[in-house]
């Protein structure tokens, strides 16, 4: 088979990025700034990864994969980086509200952005007293602010982590992060309302766990939200990728579309390049984006996996549900959280039995509220996603017909009109189906979960140390999974190669 030789002229050694999920686009934004040649590999037609966008007929656009948009600045950065104003290329807005909640007793609240006004619907609506809430907050806020720089921004994998002044302050919150208890028991330690217990419970479907079982530590997450902000990219999600990928290839990043990865080839313990069908390709540096199970299991076949990291529990995944609405409902928003009733049978189902519980909590995205035109005036487009367990075979076609029977019911209950007679379009998006597509090891959605309080240091490094030259970016390793933490895994990836 004839070699494709790579650009001589590249200062910097060439690279290849497997994959064209959020974190290889900024993995190649970030290397070509630094004069590395980047080609990105991708097995789908399109850019995006999980953040693909689709249309159904009769004019419902939606965003196939994440909903949620928290910490921008990671995406003006690479804009900046490259001596752009981000503007000119991405807008958003800050979200007011946040999100709608939806209690199985029948309690509606609104989460508003300011964290005072928040407080007081809480203490309105629950009888919770706002000055506990705002408390809780500020911890949460304090938490995120004495460890992000450690434990976000940097690999946990290298002993220079450990020598930086920033590990001092990290260390100095350690008996304030909780990480003998979980995220469950600081919520009811801090408030007594249940309803509010399960509203912050929820904030472990961040990152796929289990409240029950995963670290307190965790409990910061709700800053991400109520203290730094949610918003809502101007296009939607979609413009995240879609933005990054016109810097990209101004940069001079190639992309290469419907070309996977077959191998990643390696001699005396430096990789070589890549072979895909269509020709092999001579690079010094690949830069994973595939989820570090199929990239051990399918491209380095003759290499010794990291057993116990690939062994590691994995995360949930999702059931979605893409629906188009013949009704517009005032009451709902861009985020719409319907909770069940009995939280803790909910994620035993999920990661106990690997099951779907009979009563699911139901998250119903709309983003026709904020961009009209994804849906036909006086209509909506719900992208409708219920918590599940990654696929293990089970009978996914029996679950979809359960599950989606008691979406059905409970959103209709809850809202008071019947969801099905408005249905005019409708598309599923199973486990199955997301490993398909994205190549997430069991279609779970953020790698491994974090049910322990190592997780973080069991999770695989953001480069091997076996083979000179080989880097993991995504929501599989370091970090973690979700838009802001495969942002910083391209940051950290790119530091590392520096």
């Amino acid at each position: 088979m004839p070699r494709k030789k790579s650009v001589a002229s590249s200062v910097k050694q060439p690279a290849a990025i497997i994959g064209a999920g959020i974190a290889g686009i900024a993995t190649a934004v970030r290397l070509a700034l630094k004069g590395h040649a980047v080609t990105v590999f991708e097995a789908q037609d399109t850019f995006g990864g999980k953040m693909h966008q689709f249309e159904l007929a009769g004019g419902y656009r939606f965003d196939a994969g994440p909903s949620l948009f928290t910490l921008p600045a990671l995406v003006d950065e690479l804009f900046r980086l490259a001596g752009r104003n981000p503007q000119d290329h991405f807008r958003y807005q800050r979200l007011d509200p946040i999100t709608q909640y939806f209690f199985a007793d029948g309690t509606r609240l609104t989460a508003w952005a300011d964290e005072e006004k928040f407080a007081h619907e809480i203490e309105a609506k629950l009888g919770v007293p706002a000055a506990a809430v705002t408390g809780f907050l500020k911890r949460s806020g304090a938490a995120y602010q004495a460890t992000e720089s450690t434990f976000l921004h940097k690999s946990l994998h290298k002993a220079g982590t450990y020598l930086s002044k920033d590990v001092l302050g990290a260390l100095a919150a350690l008996p304030s992060l909780g990480l003998t208890g979980t995220m469950h028991q600081r919520h009811a330690k801090a408030f007594a309302d249940p309803r509010l217990v399960q509203l912050f419970d929820r904030f472990a479907t961040y990152n796929g766990s289990d409240p029950y079982q995963a670290p307190a530590t965790l409990s910061l997450i709700p800053h991400l939200e109520h203290g730094i902000g949610a918003f809502y990219p101007e296009g939607g999600i979609y413009s995240i990728a879609r933005s990054l990928v016109g810097l990209a290839e101004e940069l001079g990043v190639e992309f290469r579309y419907n070309e996977p990865v077959e191998e990643i080839l390696t001699a005396a313990g430096q990789v070589t390049g890549v072979r895909t069908a269509q020709d092999i390709y001579d690079v010094g540096l690949v830069v994973s984006n595939m989820d570090v199970v199929p990239t051990y299991r399918r491209l380095l076949p003759t290499q010794p996996a990291p057993e116990r990291t690939l062994a590691q529990p994995r995360s949930s995944s999702a059931l979605i549900f893409y629906w188009g609405l013949a009704h517009e409902f005032p009451e709902l928003g861009l985020h719409n959280i319907f909770f069940s009733q009995d939280y803790r049978r909910e994620f035993k189902a999920i990661f106990e039995e690997k099951t779907v519980t009979d009563d699911p909590t139901v998250y119903v995205n709309i983003t026709s509220k904020h961009t009209p035109t994804d849906a036909p005036p006086g209509h909506e487009n719900w992208f409708v996603m219920v918590n599940v367990p990654h696929n293990q075979g089970q009978d996914w076609d029996a679950l979809i017909q359960k599950t989606r029977r008691a979406v059905l019911d409970k959103v209709s209950r809850a809202l008071g009109v019947a969801i099905e007679p408005l249905l005019r379009a409708e598309q599923v998006w199973d486990p199955r189906g997301i490993e398909q597509r994205t190549s997430s090891f069991g279609g779970a959605l953020y790698g491994s979960s974090s049910n322990n309080p190592l997780a973080a240091f069991l999770r695989h490094p953001n480069f091997s140390g076996k083979l000179h030259g080989l880097y993991f970016c995504g929501g599989s390793v370091h970090p973690g999974g979700g838009i802001p933490l495969c942002l910083l895994s391209a940051k950290i990836v790119a530091g590392l190669i520096d």
